[in-house]
């Protein structure tokens, strides 16, 4: 069971200052390094508090140089905003710069304000990130990039340096909808997702689509999810569960902002329509039982009760599955957040390698 630790540069509100939130995440990238978590990611976010990193190639070229072991990963390289020659060449260079640790993983997109930003039409993202993410991997797995699609056009140019190797076994896609699922199985990636909603639905709408997808076109069983959670970990049952449903949902306050999820413009939206649902979940059982749902999703308590939830999770999901924590968040302050990525390495993750 492969165990990560995901960076999301929160500035919560706005309360902090920037200096001291990068800080924060070079000293948790460095703690996971130590305390033996298999990988580290970081997000790629523009424009806004919610979160702050806007390249997160150049952020783990130097996660690289000051860590020794732990295997690197982009969660995720959002295609439809980048130009997929840079994507190739930066990852080239990044996995030379860590010696072959680089983890790709691509997403989507969904925020609109984001989109603005960019100035891009969000009716774009499918093709731009159909195309883009499979002109990134030719160029990663064959050493040259070429182009000839709707949305990118280029010569045949050389990739240098090229990578350590091929990167056939090390991509992942996020895949929340069922269009997203179905095309990292198309991609051969290993799925990745947030929890955002029961993990039967998940199940249900996403890896199932997802594994038959794979298993149609390929030999090899479908990999397992990875499955990105917020984390509390406190030895102190009533105050994890006290203080990670407070955390947890104040999170998810945030994200209904950012994305705009009680909106209406996702059913309006070519390749987004599966989002336009939650809207109406919102609706019909409103802001506070939703943010109740997805803390019960996430993962807060004390170890042993935390162990127990992600073998709930297997149960549900009927494969092993790799996790990804999220361990800073929300009004969480970096002694809290360290001490509990700290007690989930030492007392969770041990549960799950003996």
């Amino acid at each position: 069971m492969h165990f990560g630790l995901l960076g999301i540069f929160q500035n919560y509100r706005g309360e902090s200052n920037d200096g001291d939130i990068v800080r924060g995440e070079m000293a948790l990238a460095k703690l996971a390094d130590r305390l033996g978590f298999d990988s580290y990611w970081a997000v790629e976010h523009h424009f806004f508090d919610y979160s702050m990193c806007p390249d997160n190639l150049q952020w783990l070229a130097q996660v690289a140089a000051l860590t020794e072991r732990i295997k690197l990963g982009t969660g995720a390289v959002i295609m439809p905003w980048n130009d997929p020659y840079r994507v190739a060449a930066k990852m080239a260079l990044l996995d030379q710069q860590s010696g072959g640790r680089a983890l790709l993983g691509f997403g989507r997109g969904l925020s609109k304000r984001e989109y603005a930003g960019f100035d891009l039409p969000m009716e774009e993202a499918r093709g731009r990130f159909d195309q883009g993410t499979a002109l990134v991997l030719e160029a990663l797995n064959k050493g040259f990039f070429e182009a000839d699609t709707e949305f990118f056009r280029r010569d045949k140019i050389e990739l240098r340096p090229r990578p350590t190797r091929g990167f056939e076994d090390r991509v992942y896609a996020i895949g929340v909808s069922p269009d997203s699922a179905i095309q990292a199985g198309v991609l051969g990636a290993q799925l990745m997702v947030l929890a955002q909603q029961p993990w039967e639905v998940f199940r249900e709408s996403a890896l199932k689509p997802y594994q038959e997808t794979w298993s149609s076109l390929r030999d090899t069983p479908p990999p397992v999810p990875l499955c990105g959670q917020l984390v509390y970990c406190d030895e102190d049952g009533d105050r994890a569960r006290e203080l990670g449903t407070k955390f947890v949902k104040e999170y998810f306050f945030t994200v209904v902002e950012h994305y705009e999820i009680a909106g209406e413009h996702f059913k309006n939206t070519k390749g987004y329509e599966h989002y336009g649902n939650a809207a109406d979940a919102i609706s019909f059982m409103g802001l506070d039982k939703m943010a109740e749902m997805y803390a019960s999703v996430n993962l807060y308590g004390t170890p042993d009760e935390i162990a127990g939830q992600l073998r709930i999770q297997k149960e549900i999901l009927g494969v092993d599955h790799d996790v990804l924590i999220m361990a800073k968040y929300g009004s969480l302050t970096q002694e809290q957040a360290e001490k509990s990525a700290t007690l989930f390495a030492e007392q969770v993750i041990p549960q799950f390698q003996a």
